[in-house]
């Protein structure tokens, strides 16, 4: 069985209230000050443990939902991926036998680019974040009016579309495109790193934040996330950045990620851009402008260059 509970505490809750059988807090998904968040930690009648609700949903779709669905969101991954991980840790019995427990989980299918078109134009929510419209049409974002949501493609190297993230333009909800490639196998704007042979780059946590830093005129990548792994390494050691800066976000998730890409990326040179009263590089870019994200002379052996987006 999924230890529900052992894998909820992995994440940072506000408000939390911890029971034999449920967790209740704010709502992961909205910015929600009351606690009208709730999972279950043990199966209760037909519901299997992981079942969650939202009372204050802002639209149906994130009102209730199973602990794949969950767990996805916090691991900020796909669908798929999330299925792997709890297959790999939680359904092989002593014996070698699957175990087969709700939701279903599938097997692990053949890596493809998406073959998907969608509207691509600058987003008005992404101006008011402080995204310049040509760092938008850098990255190709476009805008989902039925879900309303910000459309942010994840591509290869290569260029070719490898993922995409749909985010609320308002709450913290976003999903990724069913099918596509895994998050953790990525890095956004990695193809923009390729084509314009980036040597000194940041890396970030969010797309926000990447297109935070291009706006800045600062060449930037993101993780997508708060974990760094091999696959991840391996994509940077793989590219044409020789020096990278990072940049993650003020608060422990974000140290513990910064941890994690200097050990990874050790023997790499690598600099620290640290934020101070802002949470992250967008809110930066906000409150104090561009200027506040430049690192010029932060390599003791290279002055950054900045490059103009155009």
């Amino acid at each position: 069985m999924i230890d529900v509970e052992s894998e909820l505490r992995e994440f940072e809750w506000a408000k939390p209230r911890w029971t034999a059988d449920k967790l209740i807090a704010a709502s992961p998904f909205r910015y929600d000050k009351t606690p009208s968040f709730m999972v279950r930690l043990q199966p209760y009648g037909k519901y299997p443990a992981g079942v969650w609700t939202d009372s204050g949903a802002y639209d149906e779709e994130w009102r209730s939902g199973n602990f794949v669905k969950l767990l996805s969101f916090l691991r900020n991954e796909t669908y798929e991926e999330t299925e792997e991980y709890l297959r790999t840790k939680y359904m092989v019995s002593a014996d070698g036998d699957i175990i087969v427990v709700q939701p279903k989980l599938k097997v692990k299918r053949y890596r493809q680019a998406l073959n998907l078109t969608f509207s691509q134009a600058p987003v008005e929510y992404l101006k008011c974040r402080g995204i310049d419209e040509e760092v938008q049409r850098m990255f190709g974002v476009g805008f989902d009016p039925k879900s309303n949501a910000v459309i942010l493609p994840w591509r290869l190297p290569d260029g070719r579309l490898a993922n995409v993230k749909y985010r609320k333009t308002y709450g913290k909800a976003f999903w990724y495109e069913r099918g596509g490639w895994p998050i953790r196998e990525l890095l956004f704007g990695m193809d923009l790193i390729y084509s314009k042979q980036i040597r000194r780059a940041a890396i970030v946590e969010a797309e926000i934040d990447a297109m935070s830093m291009w706006t800045a005129g600062i060449p930037a990548v993101a993780v997508g996330g708060s974990t760094f792994n091999s696959f991840k390494r391996d994509v940077i050691l793989r590219s044409p950045i020789e020096e990278l800066v990072i940049a993650t976000d003020n608060d422990k998730p974000g140290e513990r990620l910064r941890a994690e890409i200097e050990r990874e990326l050790s023997g790499m040179p690598i600099g620290h851009l640290r934020f101070k009263c802002v949470k992250d590089a967008n809110e930066a870019l906000l409150k104090h402008g561009a200027y506040s994200l430049k690192f010029d002379g932060i390599f003791q052996n290279a002055i950054f260059k900045q490059l103009k987006v155009r």
